[in-house]
């Protein structure tokens, strides 16, 4: 989707100012990557510093999305994707862990940030035998999404619809589910969803610091019970083990007993 003769660098210098910390930088920072600036560190430093556990969270889930990503193309045999809020830059995002096992896979992301945007251009970059490509679109309109998405995804092939930490962002919850209905709707049968999102009910500390956050006057990220992350798969076949703590879906043979923290996830598939 980029001209692969220009320079990452000499594109984000050109239109992004680094000079004032970014949420999706903060969370590449907190992943271990390598896309953020000082500003960024020190404002995620900062954050860290009064709940320690966002670090654990955010690679939790990036994990959690890493695995879900690879058991649909393995084991699923999932060749699309449609990732709505990626919220770039991240590591190991959804094109490079699809193609990295079946570079014919086909990413299509979705975000409505300029400073995403910008990232989109400079660091998006397909295998020569799939593609990716970026829609500038808000989550809270789905016919847009699907309109644009349809010109790189074939939805008449299964499709697997990522929402990673987005549903948040919609603050009324029967809005969010109208939209993941609105856009699985569009999906044919034996396409997936994948959602995780934060969680409240399980991490006090945790609720008080983002509630703090979004009384702070920034874009709110909103926590919603596992029942309510639940009720998102309505109608869909949950793979095992459901919707659970992301650290325990699926967790690495051999790695330690995982604990449960304040972000649940799952994956179904549409019937």
């Amino acid at each position: 989707m980029t001209d692969p003769g220009a320079r990452p660098d000499k594109v984000l210098s050109q239109t992004i100012d680094t000079s004032v910390p970014h949420s999706a930088r903060i969370w590449n920072y907190w992943l271990g990557g390598k896309d953020n600036y000082p500003v960024d560190e020190e404002a995620g430093d900062a954050y860290t510093a009064v709940f320690p556990g966002i670090v654990t969270i955010a690679r939790s889930s990036r994990a959690f999305l890493r695995r879900n990503i690879t058991h649909l193309v393995s084991e699923a045999g999932i060749r699309q994707f449609l990732d709505v809020g990626t919220g770039l830059p991240t590591a190991q995002n959804t094109h490079e862990v699809a193609q990295g096992i079946a570079p014919e896979a086909r990413i299509v992301y979705v975000d409505n940030d300029p400073m995403v945007l910008a990232h989109a251009r400079a660091l998006l970059y397909s295998s020569r035998e799939g593609a990716t490509a970026y829609i500038d679109a808000d989550v809270t309109d789905p016919d847009r999404i699907l309109a644009a998405a349809a010109e790189t995804l074939d939805f008449e092939r299964p499709t697997a619809l990522i929402l990673s930490n987005i549903l948040g962002h919609v603050a009324d919850y029967d809005q969010a589910r109208a939209i993941v209905a609105r856009l699985m709707d569009a999906l044919p049968s034996g396409s997936y969803l994948s959602i995780n999102d934060g969680s409240r009910g399980i991490d006090p500390v945790f609720e008080q610091a983002q509630d703090a956050y979004n009384d702070s006057g920034a874009v709110p990220y909103n926590l919603r019970t596992v029942e309510e992350i639940t009720r998102f798969f309505d109608g869909l076949e949950l793979v095992d083990p459901g919707v659970v703590s992301v650290t325990q879906w699926r967790p690495e043979p051999g790695s330690p007993a995982p604990e449960v923290i304040a972000e649940h996830g799952g994956l179904a598939r549409k019937p």
